[in-house]
């Protein structure tokens, strides 16, 4: 059966029906209304800060400064127009602030393209705009990406049509082209006297860093090579670069289906005697790879030592070498992870948000931790049931700001002394009065074996209230390289999952969300298992079991059980729905993956060369049976359909091949198309009609369907 309603009518029903089933304490609207944070900058001297609130899709810079940290609002941006505040940077004197607006610059591709899901027939731009740290008009800087202020505060370099381009951050003269070069330039990196311009050159199978010091002076390549050359870092005396080398493309095509080491290392230019020096080699091991987490290799050129990020041990932590190269010391030991690094502007320590503590809860969180370049002693230095993320130590080196949540308030900036460690949240006044905190609950921890053995983490959400036997939903993240938390989560699209997750459990759900294998937080072999994703998809016995899990809980109705998630969260949704539809009696599939030989696996078959790795066919036919358009034959479960279509991280394509699939087996599906928005839903409008469409249709599918079996007496 195909149920499909025009957008508006959907929309109305929608939002009627839920406010008539509306049994819990909370409305979705509610617990939707607190201001998201991002962005979160500090300068490199004093005591000023920015960052970004996104309030109901209203999205202003605000500024704040020591010793009292006050939180003002320094643009007035006033429409839910989906165009958001990024990379957002403040001058070393912190005398301005810079930022793009528009785009979507958490995708796949076209991140810098237009977002346009108000259908305004004059397009809005992605442009750079710099204002000053007290407020007042905008200053356009001109359209393009990636803007660095110089360190004399006066100038903004950007990328603009595969080139670098400079102007004046108060916008008093039109940006110019800076230099002309062959290849895809950018992430220009300036030198700390700004006197010269440091870049990668992006050439198809091999990358050069470049440097750029003025018109009359040729451009330095940093020892071309055959490799792919990234992530310059100046020296503090300006005298080297050090960099990442990887190899360029091309050799025999490798096996698929087998993990290997994909060789890195570091090393060093000496600008003066344009000689370079390998200063680390990664071990050749599958650990040694170079990471796949926030930031990757994270490299760092601090004091009188190079920091940088390594799986080696089999957990993302940092090391650091001497700047002449040598063995790495190991910053941080344990088992947990460090991502969101921030050098302090000393050069002296690190700031990172990690799953790290004493309690054993602490895996499932994120807390502040600090250690010195060349000592391994790390300290927490936000313990406790709370989350912190996105460090900073301001530049006069007394205060430490990071974004603080818990389990029941939201986000919001929070600012440590570091000397007496008292800690004062900042902005807390922007949270609504009337949002729902003391009615949430705290999920709590959960952990179940696979059918392999593997030890798969879980948050539970439900309330105290609820009838006996009730209904359970489990929650999918997307990614996969992502781990939910025991509280707010610091990504707005995973923060708005935990809200929903939140409503749905005042609804009277038993809400489980899954950190399934190809997730972070639990060491390399459980974030890059060698049979997950399109080599076997192993990961979904952990949904699976998450669902056997659910059945065999005396609280829950077995017959109950509904699945729902978005991205790689869809996907393995659609698994769910066609491997095993006997357990999971409804799903919601947000912009799901569903045929996994498209694009990835094209040149498993037909290589552009002549030679393809001998296990191509294979290969082939494991991404096809982990694909969820392989079991379109068994699956019965009914299932709404979301997606955008101007998606940049799933193509649309992906749900209009599934959605004919199941028009033509039968099954009992619902959909929704949202028109000229992206993957991240990007206008808060939008964003509510989904989370209104998924919560409608569980509670039809679940809950309302539980009620009428009772009252049949079946």
């Amino acid at each position: 059966m195909l149920r499909s309603i025009s957008f508006l009518a959907i929309v109305s029903l929608l939002f009627v029906t839920l406010a008539s089933a509306q049994n819990g304490p909370f409305t979705l609207e509610a617990v939707k209304s607190y201001p998201f944070p991002t962005g979160l900058a500090a300068a490199e001297t004093g005591n000023r800060i920015v960052w970004a609130f996104n309030k109901e899709g209203i999205r202003n810079l605000y500024v704040a400064e020591g010793p009292k940290y006050e939180a003002s609002k320094i643009t007035n941006y006033n429409q839910d127009n989906g165009q958001e505040l990024s990379s957002i940077s403040i001058s070393k004197d912190g005398n301005w602030i810079v930022y793009i607006r528009g785009g979507d610059f958490g995708s796949n591709w076209d991140d810098a393209k237009s977002v346009n899901p108000t259908f305004d027939p004059n397009p809005p731009k992605v442009q750079i705009w710099s204002i000053a740290f007290e407020g007042g008009q905008p200053n356009l800087l001109g359209t393009g990406e990636n803007p660095t202020i110089s360190p004399d505060g006066n100038t903004v370099a950007f990328v603009k049509s595969n080139q670098i381009w400079t102007t004046p951050i108060d916008g008093s003269e039109a940006a110019k082209q800076l230099f002309s070069a062959r290849g895809n330039n950018g992430s220009p990196r300036w030198s700390p006297s700004g006197d010269r311009l440091a870049f990668q050159s992006n050439r198809g199978g091999h990358s050069f860093i470049g440097i750029y010091t003025n018109a009359e002076t040729p451009i330095v390549w940093v020892d071309p090579s055959f490799d792919r050359d990234s992530y310059a870092r100046w020296s503090p005396d300006e005298r080297h670069l050090a960099f990442v080398r990887r190899p360029g493309s091309g050799g025999a095509p490798e096996k698929i289906l087998e993990n290997r080491h994909n060789p890195w290392q570091i090393r060093s230019f000496d600008i003066a005697s344009g000689e370079s020096k390998n200063l680390w080699t990664a071990p050749e091991t599958i650990y040694g790879n170079m990471p796949t987490t926030h930031g990757r290799v994270n490299l760092h050129w601090a004091h009188q030592r190079i920091v940088f990020l390594s799986y080696q041990d089999g957990w993302p932590h940092l090391y650091s070498i001497p700047e002449d190269g040598g063995d790495a010391l190991l910053l941080t030991p344990g088992n947990y992870m460090a991502e969101y690094i921030k050098l302090s502007p000393d050069g002296k320590w690190l700031v990172f948000a990690g799953n790290a503590g004493q309690d054993k809860l602490d895996i499932d969180r994120r807390h502040i931790v600090k250690v010195a370049v060349d000592k391994a002693e790390p300290e927490v230095m936000t313990p406790g049931d709370g989350l912190e993320w996105t460090p900073a130590i301001t530049g006069d080196g007394l205060d430490m700001v990071y974004i603080s949540a818990t389990a029941k308030r939201p986000p919001t900036p929070a600012v440590m002394k570091l000397k007496s460690k008292k800690v004062n949240l900042i902005a807390e006044d922007l949270i609504p009065k009337d949002f729902p905190t003391k009615d949430l609950v705290t999920p709590t921890q959960v952990v179940y074996k696979a059918p392999d053995g593997t030890s798969v983490h879980g948050t539970l959400f439900m309330s105290k209230n609820g009838p006996p036997k009730r209904p359970a939903v489990i929650y999918v993240h997307g990614g996969p390289p992502r781990q939910m938390l025991l509280g707010w989560h610091y990504s707005s699209y995973y923060s708005n999952a935990y809200a929903l997750n939140q409503y749905l459990a005042s609804q009277g759900f038993a809400v489980l969300s899954v950190n399934y294998r190809l997730g972070i937080g639990y060491g390399y072999d459980f974030h890059r298992p060698v049979d997950g994703g399109t080599r076997g998809a192993s990961e979904y016995q952990d949904i699976k079991a998450a669902g056997e899990w659910l059945a065999g809980q005396s609280f829950i109705d077995a017959s109950r059980i509904g699945i729902y998630g978005g991205s790689y969260g869809g996907y393995l949704t659609a698994m769910a729905l066609g491997r095993d539809s006997d357990l999971f009696a409804a799903g919601v599939d947000i912009h799901g993956v569903h045929d996994r030989t498209r694009n990835r696996a094209r040149n498993y078959r037909n290589p552009s060369g002549y030679e393809r790795a001998q296990d191509a066919l294979k290969a082939l036919d494991v991404a096809w049976e982990s694909s969820p358009v392989s079991t379109v034959e068994t699956w019965t479960s009914p299932v709404l359909v979301i997606h955008a279509d101007d998606d940049r991280n799933v193509a649309f394509s992906q749900s209009t091949d599934l959605v004919q699939r199941l028009r033509k087996k039968g099954v009992d599906l619902e959909t929704m198309v949202i028109v000229d928005d992206t993957h991240h839903f990007m206008m808060h409008a939008n964003q509510m009609r989904v989370n209104a469409a998924t919560a409608e249709y569980l509670i039809r599918k679940l809950q309302d369907a539980m009620r009428a079996n009772t009252k049949s007496g079946r």
